[in-house]
């Protein structure tokens, strides 16, 4: 059955369509057929054997990319046993791939996809170096449907949750990490004679060093989440010692640093709404994404608490608020993050080839009132149920009561 659903031809006719490569087209036919897009223009002949979606007076758009949380490794957050996301007691767990601990069938998926969020980066969660981060679409029955890239990006983080893997320092968490970084390159030089314990001890185990040798090579980028002015400047300059393919995540105070991020060529993810002062954060505020993207940074927007995911456009509708310009925040929820993840020659906009994830809108995806008519992910429409929709169904009437 899926196989069927998968070469079906769909077209999606009559809607304003933001391809995000290009400028928008309005009136016009977005095909599908094979779970890749077909053809997109005003003027795209519709076979006679497609299934006809009108869209007429709709937006479409590309589905939405996340590029944080726990997608499919937390269910409940109080609840140890639902989370899948960390390897507890070890700051140094390079090796750590999250992707077997994914469950397709998390509730959170139906919850975030219907919401219009169809790709999701799996990240680990806590550590020094945290581990592997994956990125998947929202759907599919096996760990293996849903696999976009794995992994995406050795995930490190730098900052006052850090500081006790550098013995209560953020210098000494910085040294750590160098310290680290020096003995994968010394792994990877003498492998045989670590094999036969003919080297000096090591800051981490051999897998861990060895998953190290992808990202020392230039080849895996780096995620380093830093927020603080003084952690973001030294994660840039790490990234310089090192040449590291470096992405930042979180930079609360990235503005402050907005012209060194721009000429470091790193990519910031960003979480909009993040305005509450920290000591790790004193100077946060709403227009961070605006002013790095105005600084010529590439910015894509994120919602950091996995059980929330489904407000991402929430997130990038408020950037809009504080500066970001609608074309902006569009294309840092969609094509801005395939680029940074290394997978825009798939995904991130409406294209001939590119999979397809789309989306069909009743108006602007980033009005609160907007809701989603028709998901698509990989060409096979989702249905719009969760089990909220389940639940709201059930007890739309309630029996009497005497």
């Amino acid at each position: 059955m899926i196989a069927v659903l998968l070469a079906q031809t769909i077209a999606i006719t009559g809607g304003t369509v933001y391809p995000v490569s290009g400028p928008k087209v309005d009136h016009a036919t977005v095909l599908m057929r094979d779970g890749r897009i077909a053809a997109v223009g005003a003027n795209v002949p519709v076979p006679h054997d497609a299934l006809r979606i009108d869209a007429t007076g709709k937006w479409v758009t590309p589905g939405l990319i996340d590029g944080a949380g726990q997608m499919g490794l937390t269910e409940i957050g109080a609840v140890p046993g639902t989370n899948d996301a960390a390897v507890r007691n070890d700051t140094v767990a390079a090796s750590f791939n999250v992707a077997e601990g994914i469950n397709p069938a998390s509730t959170l998926i139906p919850i975030t996809r219907i919401e219009g969020v169809t790709t999701t980066l799996a990240a680990p969660e806590t550590g020094l170096i945290r581990g592997q981060a994956v990125l998947i679409d929202l759907d599919g029955a096996t760990l293996e449907a849903m696999l976009v890239k794995s992994p995406v990006a050795v995930v490190a983080e730098l900052s006052e949750r850090t500081k006790d893997a550098g013995g209560g320092s953020r210098a000494g968490a910085a040294e750590r990490l160098r310290r680290v970084f020096d003995d994968a390159l010394e792994y990877g030089r003498r492998k045989t004679d670590w094999a036969r314990a003919q080297i000096h001890p090591l800051a981490a185990s051999g897998a861990d060093l060895a998953a190290l040798g992808p990202v020392l090579r230039g080849e895996l980028p780096l995620i380093v989440i830093a927020n603080r002015r003084s952690d973001i400047e030294t994660a840039l300059r790490i990234g310089r010692e090192y040449h590291l393919k470096l992405i930042l995540a979180g930079a609360a105070e990235g503005w402050l640093s907005a012209s060194a991020i721009a000429r470091a060529n790193v990519p910031v993810l960003v979480r909009p709404l993040d305005n509450v002062p920290s000591y790790d954060a004193l100077g946060v505020r709403y227009e961070n994404a605006a002013l790095l993207a105005r600084a010529g940074v590439k910015v894509a927007l994120l919602e950091t608490d996995t059980h929330n995911s489904r407000n991402l456009r929430q997130q990038a509708g408020n950037a809009v608020a504080n500066g970001m310009t609608w074309d902006q925040a569009l294309r840092a929820v969609t094509l801005s993050p395939a680029e940074i993840f290394g997978v825009a020659d798939r995904y991130g906009s409406i294209a001939l080839g590119k999979v397809a994830d789309v989306v069909v809108w009743s108006g602007d995806p980033f009005e609160f009132a907007t809701a989603v008519e028709h998901v698509y992910i990989r060409g096979r429409e989702i249905p719009l149920k969760s089990r909220q929709t389940e639940l709201l169904e059930r007890y739309r009437k309630l029996p009497p009561t005497y």
